[in-house]
């Protein structure tokens, strides 16, 4: 590999599983050889889970000054001392939690967005502490969206045999109805139509999309979202020239994913796209923000409150995020170069 990104890690919840899981994935010389790191964080945190886990510490600490500059260091430790009352008693959500694990990602954010840092790996958030600390986002895909003027974006996971982009997102399934439009439908075809050509080469890519009632209300018979906003979607999408078609029963359709009919499933809903997803890869799957200016992936697991501190967390997914945010900006980075060259030539 010719180029060696930059990849910002945000903390999460200091709270939670993320400093082990970040200690114990960068821990691996192989993974830290691939690219540079600034952790947006904690060190005492970091220490005590490289302490539990009988880890050397790999890293170079920052005492955080305010303001964001770049590092030329293979792993480098901004650290948030402010937040030093947390220590390591807390275990559970609290609004000194949601404060801190929001300004590590704010300043992950911006540093992705000046350049500093080439991707963003974010860590498990609790969505009550920052509901507790006064920040009302649903989630990481929807802060990221805001900060980066996103208006086109959509949750795609990675993981094992599947490749699943939702619909629909963090919503009570009571309200997924009067969401689903064929807007809502057409545009994570859309959008992962283009990620699977531009970022996973992929030249010709074969989408599934899932219904939303049982056997995809089987010619109507329990109900009439599949006729009325699915289809018409779909339809839109192959007069794209995207090679897209259903609505099928989603009990069935992940099979074939699986199995590799498919490269892509579009599900309509939270659970109905992330159930299969960790029941086949809870450990490697991988959460990544499509349609932003900038690279984000995340873990797909939570804060896991309930076993920190016992050296119980498994880094199988956090390597993964790294891994595949490692890739996506070599790519990018590829991307533009090839791009300036073609300038230059016309010039």
């Amino acid at each position: 590999m010719d180029y060696r990104p930059t990849i910002a890690i945000s903390m999460g919840d200091p709270a939670g599983i993320g400093p082990e899981v970040i200690v114990k994935a960068l821990a691996d010389p192989v993974l830290r050889h691939r690219a540079r790191y600034v952790i947006y964080g904690m060190n005492e945190l970091l220490h005590y889970a490289a302490d539990l886990a009988e880890l050397d510490v790999f890293w170079w600490r920052d005492q955080y000054q305010g303001h964001l500059k770049a590092y030329g260091f293979d792993v480098t430790v901004v650290d948030y001392d402010q937040y030093s009352i947390l220590g390591t008693t807390i275990r559970s959500p609290s609004k000194i939690g949601g404060d801190a694990s929001m300004r590590f990602c704010l300043d992950a954010i911006d540093a992705a967005k000046k350049g500093i840092v080439d991707a963003v790996v974010t860590a498990p958030i609790a969505k009550e502490s920052w509901k507790l600390a006064g920040h009302n986002y649903p989630g990481h895909t929807e802060l990221f969206a805001q900060r980066t003027g996103a208006r086109r974006y959509n949750m795609m996971f990675t993981g094992g045999p599947l490749r699943v982009v939702l619909a629909t997102v963090h919503i009570p399934l009571n309200s997924v109805w009067g969401r689903l439009n064929i807007g809502a439908v057409f545009q994570p075809i859309e959008l992962i139509h283009e990620t699977l050509v531009n970022w996973f080469d992929i030249e010709k890519p074969r989408i599934a999309v899932c219904g939303l009632n049982p056997h995809a209300s089987e010619n109507g018979q329990f109900g009439d979202e599949e006729e009325r906003i699915i289809s018409p979607a779909i339809f839109m999408a192959r007069e794209q020239g995207i090679d897209v078609t259903g609505p099928y029963p989603p009990d069935t359709i992940f099979l074939k994913a699986k199995h590799g009919t498919y490269d892509a499933v579009v599900a309509m809903y939270h659970d109905q796209g992330l159930i299969p997803v960790k029941l086949l890869a809870f450990d490697q799957a991988v959460n990544c923000t499509i349609g932003l200016p900038i690279i984000r992936t995340s873990p797909d697991h939570g804060t896991a409150f309930d076993i920190v501190g016992r050296n119980k967390a498994n880094p199988g997914s956090m390597r993964a995020a790294i891994s595949l945010a490692i890739d996506l900006a070599v790519k990018k980075h590829k991307h533009e170069q090839d791009r300036r060259r073609a300038t230059d030539e016309i010039r």
